[in-house]
């Protein structure tokens, strides 16, 4: 999709559901535009179709994989594992609503905290979690594998 076709479809309704495995393609494109270091589809594939643990959405606008989160909920812990969007649909909100999302699922499936890693660099994604009360527990040194960069450990106790 080219980028007029994405801005366009921004003023279209944003769906957030379970990703399956027919989204693949589209969430590949995202993470590998997205990240340094993108998972490979086969690590997708396995989250969608095999780990029971995992839950994965998408941010959909007319058949366009616009982002996705990925959570993995073990026991009362909801880890977020990935969010990420399409660079077109960026600075539209859409981070925030999938992130939004995510907590109100993990909540529902019993989660009573949830943990994420983000680069230190990252300060967009840190004001995004800061703003909806996640708060700085750690640091996890050369976290990131592309650069060696550091991870802040963020957490938010659900209510």
């Amino acid at each position: 999709m080219n980028s007029e076709a994405a801005s366009e479809d921004q003023k279209a309704i944003l769906l957030i559901r379970a990703m399956t495995v027919k989204d693949l393609s589209g969430v590949m494109e995202v993470e590998k535009l997205s990240y340094a270091s993108p998972w490979r589809f086969e690590d997708f594939y396995r989250e969608v179709v095999f780990n029971q643990l995992a839950f994965y959405y998408v941010a959909e606008v007319k058949g366009f994989i616009a982002g996705f989160v990925g959570i993995w909920l073990i026991v009362d812990e909801a880890h977020i594992t990935n969010i990420a969007v399409h660079p077109e649909c960026r600075g539209k909100k859409i981070g925030e609503k999938l992130l939004l999302h995510t907590l109100e699922e993990a909540k529902k499936k019993g989660a009573r905290r949830v943990v994420l890693e983000v680069r230190v660099s990252n300060y967009k994604a840190q004001n995004l979690y800061l703003k909806h009360n996640f708060r700085y527990v750690g640091v996890r040194k050369n976290y990131y594998r592309d650069n060696n960069e550091d991870a802040f450990l963020m957490e938010k106790v659900l209510r």
